[in-house]
């Protein structure tokens, strides 16, 4: 009876432990609840695609916005220089900080 409460007990801890992560996964090699973005893109280099599928809140139209910004004025220096293309606002920069590289 004591092995069985026993072994019971300690199937439970294993449940538990496998449902009480902080971290969830959400796409392949994405963690929300994590501190750590895996995800990063260099808004310097990106293409249209990659903008618009590693930023939150930016789709191909503002991706496209990001690019033809960065032609006409050159390489971003500053991750607050993005607040100056259209569509960009404080909201959006700051969910993609983590995500951003120059």
């Amino acid at each position: 009876m004591i092995k069985t409460h026993a072994l019971f007990a300690a199937l439970l801890v294993v449940a538990l432990s496998l449902f009480s992560s902080s971290a969830v996964y959400a796409n392949e090699g994405e963690l929300i609840g994590a501190e750590q973005v895996e995800f990063e893109v260099n808004v310097n280099s990106a293409s249209v695609t990659e903008l618009a599928d590693k930023l939150v809140g930016v789709g191909e139209t503002k991706a496209q916005l990001i690019i033809e910004y960065r032609e006409k004025h050159g390489p971003f220096t500053s991750l607050d220089q993005l607040l100056n293309v259209k569509g960009i606002g404080t909201a959006t920069l700051d969910k993609n900080r983590e995500r951003i590289r120059l």
